[in-house]
């Protein structure tokens, strides 16, 4: 299995959330975003990722998700220098 553009446009919604804090989220405004934009936020709602539609905040299992996400991002563009990770969180240095 490989990552498909709906899947990387999945990803990049993802790593848009600040991680610092539950009370920011993201809202796509279907009369300016792109299509490929607005399928992968409700994509991430119908997988439960996001609480609406458009947007929202991250679920718990979102959050997870997006964890991963920065990590593997990190990892890929500056190596495992700034990573820590344990069994429970992953942790990035400056």
């Amino acid at each position: 299995m490989s990552y498909t553009p709906e899947l990387l446009d999945e990803l990049n919604i993802l790593i848009r959330f600040d991680l610092m804090t539950n009370q920011q989220g993201l809202k796509v405004h279907t009369n300016t975003a792109d299509a490929k934009t607005i399928s992968a936020i409700r994509r991430l709602y119908d997988k439960g990722l996001v609480t609406l539609p458009d947007g929202g905040y991250l679920t718990s299992l979102g959050r997870n998700a997006t964890v991963h996400a920065h990590a593997a991002l990190t990892l890929l563009t500056e190596g495992s220098a700034r990573l820590t990770a344990s069994k429970d969180e992953i942790t990035f240095s400056a």
